[in-house]
């Protein structure tokens, strides 16, 4: 259910994606390296002005599960960090010779900003790269640089990255994705 301009009263309506203002603001502030109150204006100006131009763009930030976000986002920083490691180790040589592979992972929804940010996600982990979504095919598309078990590594990223970001924007599973996944799981 979305929620009309109209009904959104208080901070909501100045500020319709809080969490990003208070992002840009802090963000302003840092890069200014200074607690002006010129600094401090210009905070809070692109605090508010930036999040409600985008507004159309973002959609609604409220309906989102905050928990399971936090949780997401400490998930991807770990593995962020202990896949820096596996992959120093297995390019400077302590490890064995790298076995790269191509997986297709199949999605379980059509919701756009869940698939680009599963795919994102999956880049921005060292090791892995997201070449393409194919909305026709539902799947994406990603290069390893070091597979033993394609369909564990498969199953590993749709449990880790998909399914929070499902649980995220709130978002069921596509009929047809959970026969698939229930499938593979057989």
């Amino acid at each position: 259910m979305k929620t009309s301009p109209s009904a959104v009263t208080g901070w909501r309506r100045v500020f319709p994606h809080p969490v990003l203002s208070l992002q840009l603001a802090v963000t302003w502030l840092v890069l200014s390296h200074s607690l002006a109150l010129v600094h401090w204006l210009s905070a809070l100006l692109i605090a508010w002005g930036l999040p409600r131009l985008l507004a159309p763009v973002l959609g609604d930030a409220s309906r989102l599960h905050w928990p399971t976000v936090v949780r997401l986002v400490l998930v991807v920083l770990w593995d962020i960090v202990v896949s820096n490691v596996t992959v120093a180790r297995l390019t400077l040589g302590s490890m064995r010779t790298p076995q790269p592979a191509w997986l297709r992972v199949p999605l379980a929804t059509d919701h756009p900003r869940v698939n680009a940010l599963f795919a994102s996600i999956i880049t921005t982990t060292p090791g892995t790269v997201s070449m393409a979504i194919d909305e026709q095919r539902r799947e994406i598309l990603v290069h390893a640089l070091n597979c033993d078990d394609p369909q564990a590594m498969v199953r590993d990223m749709k449990d880790r990255y998909e399914t929070p970001l499902l649980r995220a924007f709130l978002i069921e599973r596509a009929p047809a994705a959970q026969a698939a996944r229930q499938g593979g799981q057989a």
